[in-house]
């Protein structure tokens, strides 16, 4: 059994799926540059080097030392642009 089979969202009870490269590049950019923040409205200063995405593609659970961070106020809010990767 995968952990991806047994995780949800803490929120909505939806599965979730590796966030694409893509996505947490476009996170890690936007971190850098001092303009993500977490749904508590915290900067965010670890870096992003993975995470998890909601069934729905709206919301982004980062992966901290291979744990992933299920906290609804750890969690980024993604915004069309970045759900569609």
């Amino acid at each position: 059994m995968d952990i991806l089979d047994i995780l949800r969202c803490p929120e909505t009870g939806q599965t979730l799926r590796i966030a694409p490269r893509e996505l947490v590049g476009k996170l890690e950019e936007s971190r850098r540059a001092g303009g993500l923040l977490n749904r508590a409205g915290g900067r965010i200063e670890e870096p992003i080097t993975a995470g998890l995405v909601r069934e729905d593609g709206l919301v982004f659970y980062p992966v901290r030392e291979e744990i992933p961070v299920m906290l609804i106020d750890e969690s980024i809010l993604l915004d069309n642009e970045t759900s569609a990767l």
